[in-house]
């Protein structure tokens, strides 16, 4: 058994005003208290757009609920002429605690390379936030190059050329298998998982691979049992189940579905 806290991470998208998003925080927090959850043995969090995160912090802060916030993306820069950026300082006076770095969309529809993505995580850690860092393969790149590869060289990418590492998650998405319906297998996670957390070993030592990695792709309460009954997956990334607060909270509640 590993001593990793399960982590459930709900990246809501763009999706969701501020009003809508106090709305979403009230109902989870009041599903998962009503069903006991025990937010120390499962971490859970959730991922709203900019506009909703100083909203969501003030009721969480006030209403003294256990959801960890975590946020969409984090400029490389500090400060400056970066029009519509958002930097790692602003995020952590909100009392942001994780950030999504190199999620599949922002490479595809910002061209954000494993660069970007390594200053990005830099950024992360210069602010005491945790990266939560995406890595994942095409359907093509899965059919040429192998199943782990990819996410292999993303990882490492990622981490290398830091004096230091800081405390980071990995969030193994499979590209094909964002909202697609297509599930990769239980098997599957775990392999790449298991294949991920090796290559960290090998490059990063032993302290940097006992990090979190978590599984990404169509993940729904039906389903995360089985992802997470590997011990080399330590949680999920979940996308459009994470707008409807009784899927999210079954989702957080996975072991009660587990029969061992």
């Amino acid at each position: 058994m590993t001593n990793r806290t399960p982590l459930i991470a709900g990246n809501w998208k763009m999706n969701l005003d501020h009003l809508q998003a106090i709305a979403l925080v009230q109902k989870l927090s009041w599903t998962l208290n009503d069903a006991d959850h025990d937010f120390g043995e499962v971490e859970v969090a959730v991922f709203p757009p900019f506009t909703d995160l100083r909203s969501a912090q003030t009721l969480i802060d006030a209403e003294k609920f256990e959801i960890k916030l975590g946020a969409q993306d984090i400029s490389q820069h500090e400060s400056g002429a970066y029009t519509g950026e958002v930097s790692g300082q602003m995020l952590s006076k909100l009392n942001v605690e994780y950030v999504l770095v190199g999620h599949s969309e922002r490479r595809t529809y910002h061209a954000e390379d494993d660069s970007v993505v390594q200053q990005k995580v830099a950024a992360a850690w210069a602010n005491d936030l945790v990266p939560i860092i995406c890595v994942g393969e095409t359907l093509e790149e899965l059919e040429t190059q192998g199943q782990s590869a990819v996410p292999i060289i993303q990882t490492i990418n990622a981490l290398s050329s830091h004096k230091e590492l800081g405390e980071f998650v990995i969030a193994y998405e499979p590209v094909w298998a964002i909202g697609t319906g297509k599930v990769a297998t239980a098997q599957e996670a775990s392999d790449v998982a298991t294949a991920i957390r090796q290559a960290i070993k090998a490059n990063f030592g032993d302290d940097a691979a006992n990090s979190r990695i978590l599984y990404g792709g169509s993940v729904k309460a039906n389903n995360v049992a089985g992802f997470l009954q590997s011990e080399q997956v330590d949680g999920v990334l979940v996308g459009g189940a994470s707008l409807d607060a009784e899927e999210f909270s079954g989702i957080s509640r996975f072991k009660k579905h587990i029969v061992l």
